[in-house]
């Protein structure tokens, strides 16, 4: 991060393990690395909400409080969170369910000062835009929104009239950009619209946190999230040169 200028990162491991495990003395031994670095944290990035609305909620709730705790160890009160997949659960039954393990995900992060952020990803209750702009409302902006524009356009959905309807709710955004055939690319080389979107809002919003996540190098999994093949025929020699070229992109576009 120092070598590529950036002063700011949202966490979600530390030394392979998921922000969600660490124990309070692993965060603060992890706070500690980054102040010594002069890297703050703008937001953690978990994983709540991401397992069935009727699997073991008891447990995650849990979760929920550790994760909690290690964001006002790292000094952020954002959270991302994810909706729930269905489970077993089909139809009414599975946004009732929902719904109601989000409000007990609020409640908890309102009595931790935190606040959830919730990411659009495919298979969950907030996968099209209609469907999170619906549940934000449910909450009465209790929930707030990280935009992610590359997932949109990964699902099929044009993530301009996404942004359009999700801007009142929008508290961060994450930078990731693709293609509507499924190839993941370097912000700006795809159909995210990064740059009308980031200029839409910062010419009458506050500034907010961006989170660059391009996905350009061996990241395992995504493909398997997503039901697609995300091959990009931009290739990097190590994750570090991925990013260069991701953060100088995107900075020659907001420019």
């Amino acid at each position: 991060l120092s070598r590529l200028g950036i002063r700011r990162m949202e966490v979600r491991g530390v030394d392979g393990r998921n922000v969600s495990v660490l124990t309070p003395a692993e965060v603060k031994t992890a706070a500690a690395r980054l102040r010594d670095a002069g890297v703050t944290v703008s937001a953690v990035g978990s994983p709540l909400g991401k397992i069935a609305a009727d699997g073991d909620i008891p447990a995650h709730m849990e979760t929920a409080r550790r994760v909690f705790e290690t964001a006002g160890l790292l000094g952020t009160r954002l959270v991302r969170v994810f909706s729930f997949y269905p489970g077993a659960l089909t139809g009414e039954a599975f946004r009732e369910a929902a719904l109601t393990q989000l409000d007990r995900l609020l409640t908890l992060a309102d009595e931790a000062g935190v606040t959830l952020c919730h990411e659009n990803e495919a298979d969950i209750l907030g996968e099209s835009p209609e469907a999170c702009r619906a549940l934000l409302d449910a909450f009465g902006g209790r929930l707030r929104c990280v935009f992610d524009m590359g997932n949109f356009v990964l699902g099929g959905y044009d993530p301009l009239g996404a942004y359009r309807l999700l801007r009142p709710y929008i508290d961060y955004f994450h930078i990731k950009d693709a293609r509507r055939d499924g190839c993941i690319v370097p912000p700006g080389c795809g159909d995210a619209r990064i740059a009308e979107i980031l200029t839409d809002y910062a010419a009458a919003s506050a500034p907010v946190p961006v989170t660059l996540e391009p996905h350009l190098h061996a990241f395992v999994g995504l493909s398997d999230l997503t039901g697609r093949s995300l091959a990009t025929p931009f290739t990097y020699p190590d994750g570090e040169s991925a990013m260069r070229d991701a953060r100088d992109r995107l900075i020659a576009m907001l420019a």
